[in-house]
């Protein structure tokens, strides 16, 4: 694994924005990848990268893409791998007609997440669904074309902390999330709303967390993921933190489970081959911390270089008669632009491009 390629060509769209910037930042140096087009809104367009994107991350913008000409949103794109973090009311056109033209869409938006014949990647959860994109294939007559997502930022901790204990039976999960306030785009939520606050309610949100799991983690059948059969309720908040999403889970299985169980469960967890090797998975997707006060945004949104999901605080949960514990991931690295580059370095080693 982490064989020497040749960098092949990838498309960013929506790169101006804050996700499309985190996708930029990652994927600079990346050995597998090369971004060779920059795509925006039509304010955008025509202008030099460097000039169009208002940086927002640390530091500066690449010099390999500042001097790119930002490409419109209809350009003949020529990339094979397109990512996009498109809003999803644009994504619903924009990558349906680039999946057509034979693209391989690795998206983070919302607009395709549930429909039954695309997965919601998160490599080392559900790799098994990437063989949604061969039914993709003779579904639509797509040829090389596909079209993978990934979650909801805040679905991706979730996720993460529930995949190695499928094994003892998912039957009821209760989540209130903490999220950062990245996760509301650039400007995002105004200064005055989150100032000493935090904002008990996020437009939207709650029906993703509570569905998105379910097909995650539920089991490939033919052309279509069958649910995991199981009960999710969400409470999603807004909390004065830049980058980190934290949810409080809670969850009751079929069978009696020890402290002990769940955490080999979590130590030995590294996802089916070829995850483990791919060049943007993390060593330990799941990290866990013993210290009575951890996970903690700023202390730890950067484990695995953003792409692992750190949990603490473990202990029995008397109301839903089961166990609770906290985890927590970098919204924007793992719950968006990161998890979409190793989505793509997956179908990439599995031959679908």
């Amino acid at each position: 694994m982490n064989q020497v390629r040749q960098p092949i060509d990838v498309a960013v769209l929506g790169a101006t924005g804050a996700v499309g910037q985190r996708f930029i930042q990652l994927l600079e140096g990346h050995p597998w990848f090369r971004v060779a087009e920059v795509i925006a809104s039509d304010r955008s367009a025509g202008r030099r990268y460097g000039q169009a994107a208002r940086w927002v991350l640390p530091g500066n913008p690449p010099q390999s893409v500042v001097e790119r000409e930002v490409l419109p949103l209809d350009a003949d794109v020529q990339s094979r791998i397109v990512f996009s973090a498109l809003p999803g009311d644009i994504a619903k056109t924009v990558e349906w007609r680039l999946a057509e033209a034979g693209h391989v869409i690795c998206s983070n938006a919302s607009a395709y997440r549930m429909q039954p014949d695309v997965p919601i990647l998160l490599p080392e959860a559900n790799a098994e669904h990437a063989a949604l994109v061969a039914e993709q294939r003779k579904k639509y007559g797509w040829g090389g074309g596909g079209l993978v997502t990934n979650s909801n930022c805040t679905t991706a901790p979730v996720v993460m902390a529930l995949a190695p204990l499928r094994r003892f039976g998912i039957e009821a999960v209760q989540m209130v999330s903490m999220q950062a306030i990245s996760g509301g785009g650039y400007p995002g939520v105004s200064a005055l709303d989150i100032t000493d606050n935090v904002i008990p309610f996020i437009n939207g949100e709650e029906p993703k967390v509570e569905a998105e799991p379910r097909k995650m983690l539920g089991a490939l059948d033919g052309d279509h993921i069958a649910m995991l059969d199981c009960v999710m309720s969400a409470t999603c908040t807004r909390v004065p933190v830049l980058d980190g999403h934290l949810v409080a889970v809670s969850v009751r299985f079929a069978e009696d489970v020890s402290e002990d169980d769940l955490l080999a469960a979590w130590a030995g967890f590294a996802g089916r081959d070829p995850v483990p090797g791919l060049p943007s998975a993390p060593a330990r997707p799941v990290e866990y911390r013993t210290e009575p006060d951890r996970p903690q945004p700023r202390r730890d949104r950067d484990a695995g270089n953003g792409m692992a999901t750190v949990v603490g605080r473990l202990r029995p949960c008397p109301v839903i008669g089961g166990w609770k514990f906290l985890a927590m991931a970098h919204n924007t690295v793992r719950g968006a632009a990161g998890c979409s580059i190793l989505n793509a370095e997956l179908l990439l080693e599995n031959g679908y491009v």
